[in-house]
């Protein structure tokens, strides 16, 4: 099926919703964009210094450092400042309105149906770099319904949506209130329910065309259903099990969660014996790196874990070890994708951060750049199109105020499609939030500067008070309290006017 795409003027507008929905429609952008004199990191080559990237009707159609502008283009200077793809979460449930659906088999469900908009979480996506997001629903679940590509920006999850119908979600470890066996045996009466639902309906298909054409049925049911498959169209199935079918077929892929090392053999197992292996894309759990030799000899993709640290404490000695999941994944030639982890108070909700610990950890920059560009891109079959700076593929490019993997650098820009779909400096939900720091940050220096002016003062009157030095050998004056004191001999000094 072909992406479903919404036209310029629909993203403009779903631009203005995206930072702020009291802003005015945006008018359409020019059909050509020239982004000139930054640093471009494409991903699918070396950086170029001082590049131009022309953009045309939403498309990469030249980089380089000697692309000349065309006299027609709208010029955007970005000297000093980085740009590189737009970054790519390979999976996510948190635009859903609920993670799973309380069945545990449901292919018929699309994810579009509990997609909402308005969440911050887009709005985030879109500050945070982020241009594509796989919606996916959770791991709760045996089978999940159909995922979609979309873009943070729209009013509504259509205008959303780039890629429809792009992988059915599985799980091979238990769902809530199920143990591993049941998951699996689960698993196995769906697809028996389906081959049994399959020669049924193949074989009055069979019959029907017979009927049709006035003959009589001269084989038995089993020869008649296998007759009867090459003639089904989609239209002959009900909604329960077109989707399953058309996994099968090879239409689109299986994202299967295995969230433990044994869950490894029965998940390849299974697509396997189902001939969807080939389409199959894993997502790990914290400890599944353990079944390295499983997912090395199955050698399809995964999505790693959010955490990328795995720590276990040794049940005699107590000591911690620490395991780089990456790291593990990487020595076994594995292509693998990030994601952020937005649960954590520390900066994993980044993807440019995760990326940054690959890098830290020992995984080349080029690996560790493409785990949250290409990688993913390449996962949900729209490598083509995604994740990279090439000419003929979609203008989803995101402008850094320096290195993307420094963590002092910061967004500064968006486009998709083309077209500038965020902005630091116009962001008002971000400027609040630094004039709300800034005035804590002033609150706290005058509280600072009032306590150290407060411990001055007590430190000055703490001090004795030292008497005002005369002349050597000189009398106090009266004015400075010489004649309140006792005169030598014990008498006192009679004062001028006292009777002498």
């Amino acid at each position: 099926m072909k992406p479903l795409r919404c036209g310029l003027i629909g993203v403009a507008v779903a631009t203005c919703f995206a930072v702020s929905s009291r802003q005015p429609a945006l008018a359409a952008p020019p059909e050509k964009v020239a982004l000139t004199g930054a640093r471009v990191i494409p991903v699918a080559g070396p950086e170029i210094d001082g590049a131009t990237i022309l953009i045309e009707r939403g498309k990469i159609t030249a980089v380089g450092a000697d692309v000349k502008v065309p006299f027609d283009a709208m010029e955007v200077d970005c000297s000093g400042k980085v740009i590189m793809p737009g970054l790519i979460e390979p999976q996510s449930w948190r635009g859903l309105d609920i993670a799973n659906e309380s069945l545990p088999v449901a292919p018929f469900l699309d994810v579009g149906d509990a997609m909402d908009p308005s969440r911050l979480y887009f709005e985030d996506a879109l500050r945070d770099g982020i241009t594509t997001i796989h919606v996916i629903q959770g791991h709760n679940t045996v089978i999940a319904g159909m995922s979609r590509v979309v873009r943070p920006i729209g009013l509504t999850p259509d205008e959303m949506t780039l890629d429809l119908h792009t992988a059915i979600k599985m799980s091979a470890s238990p769902r809530n209130g199920y143990d591993r066996m049941q998951q699996m045996a689960t698993f196995r009466e769906t697809f028996r329910e389906l081959e049994e639902y399959i020669d049924t309906i193949a074989e009055k298909k069979y019959e029907d065309e017979l009927e049709k054409d006035k003959k009589k049925v001269d084989v038995g049911p089993s020869e008649a259903a296998k007759r009867g498959r090459d003639k089904l169209l989609d239209a002959d199935y009900d909604d329960a099990h077109l989707n399953l079918m058309r996994l099968k077929r090879g239409d689109f892929d299986a994202w299967i969660y295995v969230g433990a090392p044994m869950d490894v053999a029965p998940a390849v197992a299974l697509a396997t014996e189902q001939g969807f292996i080939d389409h199959t894309i894993l997502l790990l759990g914290d400890e599944t790196f353990k079944a390295i030799g499983e997912l090395k000899k199955a050698g399809r993709p995964v999505v790693l874990p959010e955490d990328l640290f795995y720590r276990e404490r040794d049940p005699i000695t107590g000591e911690i070890s620490e395991t780089f999941i990456p790291a593990k994944v990487h020595e076994a030639g594995l292509m693998f994708a990030l994601q952020p982890n937005p649960n954590s108070s520390m900066a994993e909700r980044y993807l440019t951060y995760q990326a940054a610990l690959c890098v830290r950890n020992g995984i080349p920059r080029q690996t560790a750049l493409e785990a949250i560009t290409l990688n993913p891109a390449t996962m949900l079959g729209m490598g083509d199109r995604l994740g990279s700076i090439e000419p003929g593929k979609i203008a989803n490019l995101v402008i850094y105020s320096g290195d993307p993997l420094d963590f002092g650098s910061w967004v500064e820009q968006v486009y998709i499609d083309g077209i500038m779909a965020y902005d630091r400096n116009d962001d008002p939900r971000l400027a609040e939030i630094l004039r709300l720091e800034d005035v804590q940050r002033k609150a706290e220096q005058a509280k600072k500067e009032a306590e150290e002016a407060a411990k001055a003062k007590e430190a000055e009157q703490a001090q004795p008070k030292q008497e005002p030095a005369g002349e050597p050998g000189a009398e106090p004056s009266p004015a400075e309290g010489g004649g309140d004191s006792p005169a030598e001999g014990g008498r006192e000094r009679r004062r001028r006017g006292d009777g002498q």
